[in-house]
């Protein structure tokens, strides 16, 4: 007998933009899944004309609420406006270029019942380029992130990402909204640092390259467009990007104050 997930108190919300087919791999792999939410909310970010009149065709198919903007505004009026028409007490948020594979589904339940009973922790992480570089073991599949005073390695920053993750969807309440107006990565960063300023706490599955496959079809690519220094692999701007991130992620979180109305 095939099994059923039901999430009642829990909103998918995905952040969409130019990728409605990637969009419709995601919401199709749920429902092959048997996952049911008590919502889905689809936050798009001002998309081309096919891909909105295909958005609508998948709207009829999926039931989702859809989102929209006149304009293209950025990823954090993006996520902000999907995360505003959240109802669930619970936010499972994924962008669209994400595919859950078959070991997700018993895992949400083991986060979501973690995040029931523990109302410490804000958010529970599900996928990343790389393992958290602080962590004490939870549990036989998830570890809890932590920032040692003496922690010198910069990827701490990585406390919040805004890959795949269950968080509370008072989330906005301890953390402020995402900053609009600026680079996504910037938005991203920002968040980050209100997470650590404002000492969130969180969890990371230790298998986290099996729950999640990232899928950018050279149909659908991503698009996020960033600078080459950023990548290269040259020893004198890699010593220098690392000193750079180091230097700056450590002053901000003592430092930085944030506006999360507009960019500074």
């Amino acid at each position: 007998m095939t099994q059923t997930y039901d999430f009642p108190n829990v909103t998918l919300l995905i952040t969409h933009y130019n990728r409605s087919h990637s969009l419709e791999n995601l919401l199709t792999s749920f429902k092959r899944l048997n996952c049911c939410f008590g919502d889905i909310v689809v936050s798009d970010d001002g998309s081309k004309e096919p891909h909105v009149t295909h958005l609508t065709q998948l709207q009829k198919t999926f039931g989702f609420q859809l989102i929209t903007t006149p304009v293209n505004r950025g990823l954090g009026n993006n996520i902000n406006k999907g995360q505003d028409a959240v109802k669930t007490p619970y936010t499972l948020y994924i962008q669209e270029d994400f595919e859950p594979m078959p070991e997700f589904p018993d895992k949400l339940v083991d986060a979501l019942a973690i995040m029931t009973q523990q109302p410490g922790f804000d958010i529970i992480r599900f996928y990343a380029y790389m393992r958290y570089p602080y962590m004490k073991q939870y549990d036989a599949s998830f570890s809890e992130m932590f920032i040692p005073p003496w922690a010198i390695n910069y990827k701490k920053l990585y406390f919040y990402s805004d890959h795949p993750h269950l968080r509370r969807s008072s989330f906005f309440a301890k953390f402020g909204r995402y900053v609009e107006d600026i680079h996504p990565d910037q938005t991203e960063y920002r968040m980050s640092i209100s997470f650590i300023q404002k000492k969130g706490k969180g969890l990371f599955y230790n298998n986290f390259k099996q729950l999640f496959h990232q899928k950018n079809s050279q149909e659908e690519p991503s698009t996020i467009h960033r600078k080459r220094w950023t990548f290269s692999k040259n020893p004198f701007i890699a010593t220098y990007r690392y000193l750079y991130r180091h230097l700056k992620f450590n002053y901000d979180i003592h430092f930085m104050r944030l506006d999360s109305n507009k960019a500074k």
